[in-house]
């Protein structure tokens, strides 16, 4: 083993998790449907100091079923379900496009907490993209219009030149359209909510869809 996998490894071992207490979380007091549980947990994540709670991992699969996943932004999660954004003409849109299914996963360690959930991605009208879009910062909104997420970028030097002209465009013109830029709504079919325990009793509760209601029950850890 050289020195430097030793010292990764070494490194790797020495950390640990939930070094805070944790808090404790009673599945029996649940609400039926998953929504104001995530609600609650989300408000909760911020007012523990979670940096970043609104930040979430998607997975998705392409059309020879192989998974990738990538860290993105929560733009809402409502009775419809849980809410991002990107362009149809980036990895995740085209693998959406080929396969409409995606997982969603939240960890907010202040808290010893996940969330988990898998379902339909579903594109929203272009009305709500185009508001998605108006909605967001100057930095974000020239980020969208420099385009070509996920495309090869044969050098950096392509892309501060984009970039700065996307800039300057959005400064001007803070409701330019972006034609690829689109909200999805991912329609949950499972909800999943994960309690840490520093004994290892980690509680999971799994909301599973029922017809028209939610069937709850606790897995294993």
């Amino acid at each position: 083993m050289s020195d430097a996998q030793k010292h990764f490894r070494d490194l790797l071992h020495a950390q640990r998790v939930w070094d805070v207490p944790l808090p404790r979380f009673d599945p029996s007091d649940a609400p039926a449907t998953p929504l104001p549980l995530f609600h609650s947990w989300f408000t909760e994540a911020v007012a523990a100091g979670q940096h970043e709670p609104h930040t979430m991992s998607l997975a998705t699969a392409d059309a020879d079923g192989v998974p990738d996943v990538r860290t993105l932004m929560l733009h809402d999660a409502d009775e419809r379900g849980w809410h991002f954004a990107t362009h149809t003409t980036s990895a995740k849109g085209r693998q959406l496009a080929a396969r409409p299914y995606a997982a969603l996963g939240f960890y907010w360690p202040a808290q010893g907490r996940q969330v988990r959930v898998r379902g339909t991605a579903t594109p929203a009208s272009r009305e709500e993209s185009r508001a998605d879009l108006r909605a967001r910062s100057t930095g974000a909104l020239a980020a969208a219009l420099t385009g070509s997420q996920s495309a090869v970028l044969p050098a950096y030097e392509d892309l501060v030149r984009a970039s700065g002209a996307a800039w300057e465009r959005a400064g001007a013109e803070p409701d330019a359209e972006v034609a690829t830029w689109t909200r999805y709504v991912v329609e949950p079919r499972e909800v999943e909510f994960f309690q840490g325990d520093d004994r290892r009793r980690h509680v999971r509760l799994r909301y599973r869809r029922d017809g028209a209601g939610w069937t709850r029950e606790l897995l294993w850890p």
